[in-house]
């Protein structure tokens, strides 16, 4: 258990050493949070669903989470090329622990993340439809963070060169995202649409959010943490096993 903390905390040092990655996290966020989120609200106030910034809000906040955790298996790869994972395995504890280690010591950084735009969507403009919904909000952004962190770590187990890395997450993450329904409602889609968006594991943390925040899930509650929880548990064994065959 020793190992699992050292590795958490040296994963937060390395994140709070890093200004410039704090900074530039907040980039994308912000655009779809200002230029969606006030462009759009009229239309989308005039067709019936409200406000569009507090639709989008949580969304934006679940997509700096995947952004973030799927982009930490970057690290991994360049900590094997560097020599550094090579350090961490001969160290007398299983790899288990070192991967748990990590994985959990990224995942705190990107909900770090996600709580800092969601910072920024509250000074936007944003506001909780109830203050109740806020921790279950705020479990559904670890079950996210540790989703996506664990196929990170998955695929950065897998590859050993950067650039299949991102190729990998290029094909990933974009559709990922977009079939999320992060920014647009779940209801009405055309059949094959709402097939991509049921197999697609952000959606769950994104309603789950959503109906969190502002009461307008288009699952139950229970479905969405359902869902996830087994998404965690199964990509979190995926990931150990790769991790555990790690090829220094």
């Amino acid at each position: 258990m020793g190992a699992i903390y050292v590795l958490w905390l040296r994963e937060l040092k390395r994140y709070v050493r890093s200004r410039a990655q704090i900074v530039a996290s907040l980039g994308q966020p912000l655009l779809y949070l200002l230029a969606l989120g006030y462009g759009l609200s009229p239309v989308f106030r005039r067709s019936g669903e409200g406000n569009y910034l507090e639709f989008i809000a949580p969304g934006v906040i679940a997509m700096t989470v995947l952004f973030s955790s799927l982009f930490s298996g970057i690290q991994l790869i360049w900590d094997r090329q560097f020599g550094f994972l090579k350090e961490t395995l001969v160290a007398p504890v299983p790899r288990l622990h070192i991967m748990i280690g990590r994985t959990c010591g990224a995942a705190t950084t990107a909900m770090i993340q996600g709580l800092l735009v969601a910072l920024v969507a509250v000074l936007a403009g944003f506001r909780p439809a109830s203050y109740g919904g806020v921790p279950l909000a705020f479990g559904f952004l670890a079950l996210i963070a540790v989703v996506f962190t664990a196929l990170g770590t998955t695929v950065g187990s897998t590859l050993r060169d950067m650039q299949g890395f991102q190729m990998v997450m290029n094909f990933l993450v974009l559709p990922i995202f977009f079939l999320s329904g992060a920014l647009y409602p779940l209801a009405h889609l055309p059949i094959a649409l709402t097939v991509l968006t049921r197999v697609d594991p952000l959606t769950y943390g994104v309603d789950g959010l959503r109906g969190a925040l502002i009461a307008r899930g288009h699952f139950s509650a229970l479905i969405d943490l359902v869902v996830m929880a087994l998404l965690a548990v199964a990509l979190t064994a995926v990931g150990a096993w790769r991790f555990a065959r790690i090829e220094i």
